[in-house]
């Protein structure tokens, strides 16, 4: 699979390089208007209108195939997974009610009970003021 998105994704900067190049090269509708009067250059290698026929052909053509590949690219990045392979659905948790003091961790092994250890509860931290010159006058 990776193999085929590389070559897809290949193709795609190429036909993306190739269309930017032929729309460079291409002259707009006012140089046609003055070749046709015989001003500028008329003779050119595909002839007086050929090339312009050639050249929008070309991107027609190289554009269709960018479209393409960007469907194909857009199809499989979009693929989901058919087995556990998410890893949003490895670490996917079930909703739990909060755990208490006396709770266990799921796969850990209980720690030994001591006398004392239901007497020692957490002191309560008082909150910490700065200095009066440290506070930020308005």
């Amino acid at each position: 699979m990776s193999t085929l998105l590389n070559l897809l994704l290949l193709v795609q900067i190429l036909s993306a390089l190739g269309m930017i190049g032929l729309i460079l090269v291409q002259h707009g509708k006012g140089a046609d208007m003055g070749a046709a009067f015989g001003s500028g250059n008329s003779g050119s290698l595909f002839g007086a209108s050929g090339g312009a026929n050639f050249l929008s052909r070309t991107t027609s053509v190289l554009a269709a195939v960018f479209f393409v590949c960007t469907l194909f690219l857009a199809y499989f990045g979009n693929l989901r997974p058919t087995g556990n392979d998410s890893v949003l659905e490895r670490t996917a948790l079930p909703v739990t009610v909060p755990a208490t003091a006396g709770d266990q961790i799921p796969g850990s092994t209980p720690a030994p009970a001591t006398a004392n250890q239901a007497e020692q509860t957490p002191a309560p931290v008082a909150p910490v003021t700065p200095p009066a010159s440290q506070i930020p006058a308005k």
